[in-house]
Order: structure tokens, then sequence, then C-alpha cells
């Protein structure tokens, strides 16, 4: 299980609000992926995903505020079976 976390974003952004999400539990995402669409002072960021897998939870939602590195989702990435994909 691969925890997909709100990375830096820039030079002194501690937080951001969750503005709208690009999945769902149970969908499969590829590796860079965008997931979720995060709103700061400054600017809009897509967030990715680093693995390929299956989103098995997400623990924020839209409109709520998150600091940055707190986990976002979940993905399982023994959900990833390349031959479902062909």
């Amino acid at each position: 299980m691969e925890e997909i976390k709100l990375p830096e974003l820039g030079e002194d952004i501690e937080k951001a609000t969750v503005a709208c999400f690009h999945c769902n539990v149970g969908d499969h995402v590829n590796a860079d992926d965008d997931i979720v669409e995060v709103v700061t002072d400054k600017a809009t960021f897509n967030v990715p995903t680093k693995v390929s897998g299956n989103i098995i939870n997400i623990l924020v939602a839209v409109g709520q505020e998150i600091k940055i590195g707190q986990v976002i989702a979940h993905i399982d990435e023994e959900g990833n079976n390349e031959s479902e994909n062909q």
C-alpha cells in the first residue's frame, strides 16, 4: 500500500485546500496520473501519484484544508495487474 501525501508546493506554502478529485475509490491509476487538485493562496496544483494501482481510500474531502505531508489517499500497488490493462 502506497501513501499519497501532499508534497511540498513551494516556499512558504504550508497548507492547501482540496479543490477536486480526478479519481474515486476503486479506480485504477497509472504512475504520474493526477489524483487531486489543491489550491493555495498563490496557485492551483495537481498532485500526481508515483505508482500504479487501485485507489483503496481517500482520506480528505473537497473543501478540506490539508497540510504539507498529510496523507491524501492510499493506493494498492498489488491492484496493478498489467494483463488487465492490455
